[in-house]
């Protein structure tokens, strides 16, 4: 199989983990958009969803799906996205498509995170994946030498030349270099530096399942 037909299959597999009559958490990313498609086929049984991006709600709406503010739902039952990395204790490192601030911000409301993702992002230790990381633009070099002292080395993504800007105005550091064995001590230190958005390591608001596409079929790997 294709990778692009795996992110097919766990994208319609997620479907029997959302709550019909409940507005659904969804993503951003290659993965996430075969979950949108399937979505598709359940739309009139969900009043909506809240999305962690503007090219997701561009998704949704377009195949008539109402997209909430996360101001206007109180929680969701469950969150479907993707990973550029999962490790068996279900920590991920996200932020490939640079949505990781409000991808963050939308499993912290969700009371389950259920990945998707093929078995190429499945990882004994995380950080083989430059791990991205949302910063305020001033604060760049500074955090830049942060990570060098940790072994790291960052450089400001860019697009077209110049550094990319995320939904939130901010620029993305992707670090490379690194072997993160205890993810939410390192998610921990790192989210306290001053001038750091977000961190792409999912710890605190890891999986509670994955879905894993393989090729013997969709694997459902709980933590």
């Amino acid at each position: 199989m294709t990778q692009d037909e795996l992110k097919t299959l766990v994208g319609r597999a997620a479907l029997k983990y959302v709550p019909l009559g409940q507005v659904v958490g969804v993503g951003t990313g290659s993965t996430v958009n075969k979950f949108i498609e399937a979505l598709a086929t359940i739309k009139d049984q969900i009043p909506g969803a809240v999305s962690s991006s503007e090219a997701s709600t561009e998704r949704l709406r377009a195949i008539g799906i109402r997209v909430f503010d996360a101001n206007e739902v109180e929680d969701l039952a469950v969150y479907v996205d993707g990973a550029d990395e999962i490790d068996g204790q279900g920590c991920m490192v996200k932020g490939g498509g640079a949505a990781l601030t409000r991808e963050k911000i939308v499993a912290a409301q969700s009371r389950r995170f259920v990945c998707i993702a093929d078995e190429s992002k499945r990882v004994q230790v995380l950080g083989k994946f430059p791990l991205p990381v949302e910063v305020i633009p001033m604060a760049t070099q500074r955090i830049v030498r942060q990570f060098a002292a940790l072994g790291g080395t960052a450089r400001v993504r860019l697009q077209d030349g110049k550094p990319l800007v995320t939904d939130n105005g901010q620029h993305i550091l992707d670090v490379t270099g690194l072997a993160i064995r205890d993810p939410l001590a390192f998610e921990t230190e790192v989210n306290q530096w001053p001038g750091v958005l977000t961190v792409g390591v999912f710890a605190q608001q890891k999986a509670a399942v994955c879905l894993l596409g393989t090729s013997g079929g969709v694997q459902a790997l709980n933590f």
